[in-house]
């Protein structure tokens, strides 16, 4: 990464949105650090119709009239515009937009900084019902038993029907050495059961890699977090010195990272100029184009799968849709999440931020990310019966399709 965060120069996805449960957010694609939110700033009172009269009289009979229950609930001037500022970007209806109390900022830096601790799962709003979109890698949540697709019907005996993402993070976030105990529902299973998960400090690997014994290479990315481009060059380093010409991209449960780093791993495999994503901000504004950056090393021998499935988001799905899309790859396993909007994360004040979705991403044949998801070429579902007895039914099929079984 050249570019620092103030330049604007990290776009990461979620999953995102998508919310890792551990201090923060990751996997939710945004800008940091753009200074457009100053143009216009006055736009409200220049060209706006709202009538901002109720806000006042709410306001006056606020000061006016309001007796707290106790000192304890007595808001300050400061916190009631946040919490007036909040309920506008709620009023969105998008998960992903929202406004960052003093603590919830603070929260959020620690948590791209890489101080991580609770029990790192991914969980969005979708079909209103929390839902997990993975559980990371080696992580208290998937060592628990946690699947992607889980449905959250409990945290510590509160139910999340009414609870929105962010109030849902709240619960199941804690200090290290604690427990949280989760009541999941999961396709195909009858009832509900009770997961038990010791929180802990979260350490997010970025990928591994092995040669099979039937020639088969293959490399799986677990994020696309910073340093992933590093890494992803060594494995291709041991891949070409295996002289294997089968290469699996397993990019299943990968809840996506930074812009950046998808864009490179695409770029190994596609020539100087093609459309890896496109931006699209809407309205009237031009849409911004990702272009391969040319690294493409491998001749016209080499046979590519990536393997997706429903927790494969954002990022994954941009390099998914690149590589199926231009004809270098193809898809194996299952739809992924649909995670293809942008956010914009801009400072407020010394110590809030606004969260805003600013755009969506588009493969390059324009197809809208998150209203479709990447469907796969080749459509595997992984069984229950098959996770029991140990059997990857999916790693196994985009093995026998390499090798024209």
């Amino acid at each position: 990464m050249k570019k620092h965060l103030s330049q604007i120069s990290k776009n990461l996805f979620l999953a995102t949105f998508s919310i890792v449960l551990v201090l923060g957010i990751f996997g939710v694609g945004f800008y940091v650090g753009n200074e457009s939110h100053t143009k216009n700033s006055n736009s409200l009172n220049a060209q706006s119709k709202a009538d901002m009269g109720d806000f006042w009289k709410v306001w006056s009979l606020v000061e006016e009239k309001y007796v707290p229950t106790s000192e304890e609930k007595n808001a300050t001037e400061q916190e009631k515009i946040q919490g007036a500022i909040q309920g506008m970007v709620a009023s969105l209806g998008d998960s992903y937009s929202r406004f960052l109390t003093p603590e919830e900022n603070k929260e959020f830096n620690e948590s791209i900084s890489g101080n991580f601790s609770g029990v790192g799962m991914e969980v969005d709003r979708k079909d209103g019902v929390i839902k997990v979109i993975s559980p990371l890698k080696d992580s208290p949540a998937e060592k628990a038993g946690i699947k992607a697709g889980d449905i959250v019907l409990k945290i510590d005996d509160k139910p999340t029907a009414d609870l929105s993402v962010d109030e849902a993070v709240k619960l199941i976030r804690g200090p290290k050495g604690s427990t949280v105990e989760l009541i999941i529902a999961r396709e195909g299973e009858p009832g509900s059961k009770s997961i038990k998960i010791v929180r802990d400090s979260i350490k997010i690997p970025t990928l591994d890699y092995k040669k099979r014994k039937d020639d088969v290479f293959v490399i799986s990315l677990f994020n696309f977090s910073q340093g992933v481009e590093n890494d992803f060059r060594k494995a291709l380093r041991e891949f070409v010195l295996s002289k294997s010409d089968k290469l699996i991209i397993d990019l299943r449960g990968n809840p996506g990272g930074y812009l950046d780093a998808a864009v490179d791993v695409s770029s190994w495999f596609l020539p100087t100029g093609k459309i890896i994503v496109q931006e699209d901000f809407g309205k009237d504004v031009p849409e911004k184009v990702f272009r391969s950056k040319g690294y493409n090393i491998f001749n016209k021998n080499l046979k590519v799968v990536v393997l997706v499935d429903g927790g494969s988001a954002s990022a994954s799905e941009i390099v998914a849709g690149a590589l199926s899309e231009h004809g270098v790859a193809k898809i194996i396993g299952e739809k992924t999440y649909g995670k293809g909007s942008v956010q914009e994360l801009i400072p407020i004040s010394e110590d809030t931020s606004l969260k805003l979705t600013i755009a969506r991403w588009l493969t390059p044949n324009g197809l809208t990310i998150s209203e479709s998801g990447i469907e796969p070429d080749i459509k595997i579902k992984q069984s229950k019966e098959d996770d029991e007895k140990g059997i990857d039914t999916q790693l196994e099929e985009a093995v026998k399709f390499l090798l024209n079984k």
